[in-house]
């Protein structure tokens, strides 16, 4: 079965063409503004633009993950299995 490319009609799968990192539950631009293109290893194609992240959006990632820690460790199993 062939499966129709992302984004064309009758895929499956589409692709915002911009993405940015998940940090503390939402979608933020990288801290210096850079992006890279990924390209599809069937085509060529371009698939999306992506975070070119650097040591200050690890940082800011590590911020929430610390400031969600406690709030996290304090969530049941059965609840953290509904959230991943």
């Amino acid at each position: 079965m062939r499966y129709a490319h992302p984004g064309t009609e009758g895929a499956i799968v589409s692709f915002k063409s911009q993405y940015g990192n998940y940090i503390g539950g939402e979608f933020v631009a990288p801290v210096k503004g850079q992006y890279f293109t990924n390209t599809s290893p069937v085509n060529g194609q371009p698939i999306a633009e992506f975070p070119r992240s650097t040591a200050e959006d690890i940082d800011k990632a590590l911020d929430a993950a610390h400031a969600a820690a406690d709030a996290w460790g304090a969530t049941s199993v059965q609840a953290r299995s509904l959230v991943l």
